[in-house]
């Protein structure tokens, strides 16, 4: 406690607000991650706090995701730490399905989340080597400063949408929805719908609109590699998972792209250009994943999906001009253009974290007690992977200060809440 004396006596605003000190980590978001870290800690023993901005938990998948919407991966690859999903769900659960395994997995782990705390900052205190979240809450506007020893930044690579600046958008006189905001393609039947991006967001939307009797336009303005969800009986990404063990990954990406041209076809010939660089390696390097075909690419040689390339411009009644000079009339556009890091907007720090709002290094730890679980663009996987490092990591620290202090009684202000 001693940091925290120091923090008081340095700092004059202190106890003009609310403060908690917490005697463990503050876990930044109550998404897969977050849930992830947070039940990790609890296996080792170590008190935590788990802030989020939403009224509910993985708020991405349970307010701004399309109802159906199923893992990309099987769920052996999905699943976090210490709880398996059911042996009755499916290999490829629904929506519906991991948002009631999240929920079962808060409850399990006895996870209960500070809902509607929308963190304005995040800063290190080199004085009192803590670090400080100050919090204003949505739901009435008290502002609470939270003191803690260790950060964990678990908002994920996709908290805020991303929203290209197309000509003549604005003024566009349809309907405009982001994939976050989209649900079915039910009240899009019978339109003409301009959907943006070709990742699996796009492919899907697009697929759903087709389904719905909507005649989608799908642009696809970068290169893309499209690759069956399933190959030789296994999935796609567990088949990448066993071959990279034993080849290099050039290799491998070989053998995919000639599985797919077996699968699949050719689908340049559908304007879906693919890169030069193997889908595996692209991803490493980039972090661009490939899509898995889920049968959009069947509704592209149908006709049913167009492909087109580039925007230049749209006009406010509904035509579209291409790059290519061709034109199109829409009713609405969709925009699958994705989601980007929001950590810059309230972390102050310039080690650790890039102004992209990805971590530096090996993406998982930086220095004076700051972590990071999710931004490594390798999934649910790879965010269990960061969680149970992280709380080994913590735990060891932990560990140690538990033995060396004996047991206290924590003397504190009376504005700063007794501890968590």
């Amino acid at each position: 406690m001693e940091n925290l004396f120091r923090l008081v006596d340095h700092d004059q605003d202190f106890f003009s607000r609310r403060c908690i000190w917490v005697n463990g980590p503050v876990i930044i978001g109550a998404g897969p991650s977050g849930l992830a870290t947070a039940s990790c800690l609890r296996q080792q023993g170590i008190p935590f706090v788990v802030l989020e901005k939403s009224d509910c938990i993985a708020s991405l998948w349970q307010k701004r995701t399309y109802n159906r919407l199923k893992l990309h991966l099987p769920k052996q690859f999905c699943q976090l730490p210490n709880l398996p999903f059911p042996e009755n769900f499916p290999e490829y659960p629904t929506k519906s399905q991991f948002i009631d395994y999240l929920e079962s997995y808060a409850t399990n782990f006895d996870i209960k989340p500070q809902f509607n705390e929308c963190v304005q900052s995040a800063r290190y205190d080199e004085t009192s080597g803590l670090w400080r979240v100050k919090t204003k809450s949505a739901s009435n506007n008290t502002e609470v400063e939270y003191i803690c020893k260790w950060l964990v930044v678990a908002t994920g690579e996709n908290a805020e949408r991303v929203v290209p600046d197309i000509d003549g958008l604005k003024d566009f006189g349809g309907q405009v929805f982001h994939a976050c905001d989209y649900k079915s393609g039910e009240k899009f039947s019978g339109q003409n719908v301009l959907v943006v991006g070709c990742g699996n967001s796009g492919m899907e939307v697009s697929l759903d609109l087709s389904n719905h009797n909507a005649s989608p336009s799908m642009v696809c303005r970068s290169e893309v590699h499209v690759l069956p969800r399933e190959m030789l009986g296994k999935s796609t990404f567990e088949l990448a998972v066993l071959l990279t063990k034993w080849f290099p990954v050039w290799f491998v990406d070989k053998l995919f792209l000639i599985m797919a041209w077996l699968l699949l076809g050719n689908s340049e010939k559908y304007g879906l250009k693919r890169p030069s660089t193997g889908p595996l390696q692209l991803k490493n390097t980039k972090g661009k994943t490939p899509v898995l075909d889920i049968g959009a690419l069947q509704k592209i040689r149908n006709g049913d999906i167009k492909v087109v390339p580039g925007i230049k411009k749209i006009s406010r009644d509904g035509q579209v001009e291409l790059v290519n000079g061709d034109k199109l009339e829409v009713d609405s556009v969709i925009l699958a253009t994705g989601y980007k890091s929001n950590v810059p907007s309230w972390l102050q720090e310039g080690d650790f974290f890039s102004k992209n709002g990805f971590p530096r290094g090996d993406g998982w730890k930086g220095n004076a007690g700051i972590y990071a679980v999710g931004f490594t663009r390798r999934g649910l996987s790879g965010a269990s992977s960061d969680a149970v490092k992280i709380a080994e990591d913590i735990g060891k620290i932990w560990k140690q200060e538990t033995k060396q202090q004996k047991k206290r009684t924590t003397v504190c202000h009376r504005r700063c809440i007794s501890q968590f």
